[in-house]
């Protein structure tokens, strides 16, 4: 059995129009609550999420910028 390959490191930010992340953040809510597991795609790259995931909110403020993250967090198993 051949082991998973290694994706390259990767931070990136993409910016969606309202009702794009409305859509989004819907499918996630509903995934989360039927705790299935959650796939989308970001600049071309498949990801998918699974239900045992970490959530968390982050707030972040740098002089009269102000940010908040919705984070999920996963380890992927070495297979």
């Amino acid at each position: 059995m051949s082991k998973r390959k290694v994706k390259p490191e990767r931070d990136l930010e993409e910016t969606y129009s309202t009702k794009e992340f409305v859509g989004k953040l819907r499918r996630l809510a509903d995934s989360i609550e039927k705790k299935k597991r959650f796939r989308i795609q970001i600049s071309g790259e498949r990801i998918s999420v699974p239900p045992n995931s970490i959530f968390n909110i982050e707030h972040e403020r740098e002089g009269n910028n102000e940010e908040i993250e919705f984070q999920l967090k996963w380890v992927v198993p070495e297979n």
